[in-house]
């Protein structure tokens, strides 16, 4: 069990398949922008993703799974391609010389909200560092980064951010995912929103 099955469970079910897609998309292009052998080549494979994104608003998806469930998922909700495609701009901003995973948070964090009928979400940041952190295996990724409280609406997203301060806040190694502590923590931000 990962730590997003158990975000998972405080999403509104009907709206459970749209988050599993989105969090499947996510995930291609983690593997797209970390896998890369050199920032040039992985710049054109996630522009290839935006590209094809950005298609599904006057298009049948390709015959690629992530896009299909994407197509099939997402965009009935309301949310376009277009807007599907900052995703994979957000992760280009790690194959800068300096590397920002601020942008991708923040673009995924704005894509869940607007899942749950909301404009955008604060946060992003927490959640993107500690990811990144797992992902590659490097604690450089950790910083503190300050939260603000999430409204209630909010908080099936903004529950990722709270799960990145715990992994900031325990140091290297990262916890397992998926513990009782991480799921107390995720139920207390439910009710509070810290």
């Amino acid at each position: 069990m990962r730590d997003r099955d158990l975000v998972r469970l405080h999403w509104p079910e009907p709206l459970r398949a749209a988050f599993d897609a989105l969090m499947a998309l996510d995930d291609r292009l983690a593997e797209v922008a970390l896998g890369a052998s050199q920032p040039a080549l992985g710049a054109i494979k996630l522009a290839w993703w935006r590209d094809q994104l950005v298609v599904l608003d006057t298009q049948k998806p390709p015959p690629e799974p992530i896009l299909s469930a994407v197509a099939g998922e997402v965009l009935p909700l309301g949310l376009s391609g277009a807007a599907l495609s900052r995703l994979a701009e957000g992760w280009s901003g790690l194959l800068d010389e300096e590397p920002d995973p601020a942008p991708r948070g923040q673009a995924l964090f704005t894509l869940l909200a607007r899942l749950l009928g909301e404009q955008e979400a604060p946060g992003g940041e927490a959640f993107a560092r500690a990811d990144l952190a797992r992902r590659t295996g490097e604690a450089g990724w950790l910083k503190p980064v300050r939260l603000e409280r999430a409204a209630p609406r909010l908080r099936p997203v903004t529950a990722l951010d709270a799960l990145g301060a715990r992994d900031q806040r325990r140091g290297w190694p990262p916890e397992p995912e998926a513990t009782p502590g991480r799921s107390w923590a995720l139920l207390k931000h439910r009710l509070t929103g810290r």
